[in-house]
C-alpha cells in the first residue's frame, strides 16, 4: 500500500511519534492506522521498559493554585537531562499532574508509599463490613482482597484514571511521555495544601 504524507501526519497528530516512526509504523501494518496507533504504543512501553533503571536527577517543581488560593499543589518531576525538562511537554505534563493531584488527592505516587497504618485502617473496617454480612470466610478473604485491591488502586497516584481522560491512567500517560521523550522520566513526590484541611 502507498503509504501518503497525509496519513503520516494524522498518525503523528494521533500520537505525537516521530515522522519517521509514524512512516514505519504505517508500512509495518499496510497503512493501518488503528494497528499502527497500537504498535507505536507498544513501542512506547518497550522504551519506558528500558529506561526505567535509569537516574533522574533533572526535572522541575511545578505547582497549581486552585480556588481562589485555598488549594495549591507542589509535584516534583523528574528526568533524565535538562534538555527534557524544558520542553513543552514535559512541563505541559507536570501541570496536568499538578492539577489532577488537586482534583483527586491521592495519598502516594505508588503502593509502595501509602502509609502502612492508613492500609491497616482500610482493611479493619473490609473486615468488619465483612463479618457482619455473614458470608462464609473463604468469600469473606476474596470480598477484602478485592476492596482492598480498588480502595489502593483509587488512592494510589501512578493507577488513578486522569481526571481529563478517565479512559487512561497517570501511569499510561507517564509512560508514553518516556517513549516519546526517549528518557526515564519519574514522578518524585507531591504535597497538597488545602485551607483548614490537614
Amino acid at each position: 500500500m502507498n503509504i501518503t504524507s497525509q496519513m503520516v501526519k494524522d498518525l503523528r497528530d494521533k500520537t505525537a511519534a516521530g515522522m519517521m516512526d509514524c512512516k514505519k509504523a504505517l508500512n509495518e501494518t499496510n497503512g493501518d492506522m488503528e494497528k499502527a496507533v497500537d504498535l507505536l504504543r507498544q513501542k512506547g512501553l518497550a522504551v519506558a521498559a528500558k529506561r526505567a533503571g535509569r537516574a533522574t536527577s533533572e526535572g522541575v517543581i511545578e505547582t497549581y493554585i486552585h480556588a481562589g488560593g485555598k488549594l495549591g499543589v507542589m509535584v516534583e518531576l523528574n528526568c533524565e537531562t535538562d534538555f527534557v525538562a524544558k520542553t513543552e511537554d514535559f512541563r505541559g505534563f507536570a501541570r496536568d499532574l499538578a492539577m489532577h493531584i488537586a482534583a483527586v488527592s491521592p495519598v502516594a505516587v505508588t503502593r509502595e508509599e501509602v502509609p502502612a497504618h492508613i492500609v491497616s485502617r482500610e482493611k479493619e473496617i473490609y473486615i468488619q463490613q465483612a463479618l457482619e454480612s455473614g458470608k462464609p470466610e473463604s468469600i469473606v478473604e476474596k470480598m477484602i482482597a478485592g476492596k482492598m485491591e480498588k480502595y489502593l488502586a483509587e488512592i494510589c497516584l501512578l493507577e488513578q484514571k486522569f481526571v481529563k481522560d478517565p479512559d487512561r491512567s497517570i501511569q499510561d500517560l507517564l509512560t508514553e511521555l518516556v517513549g516519546k521523550m526517549g528518557e526515564n522520566i519519574s514522578i518524585k513526590r507531591f504535597a497538597r495544601f488545602q485551607v483548614g484541611v490537614e
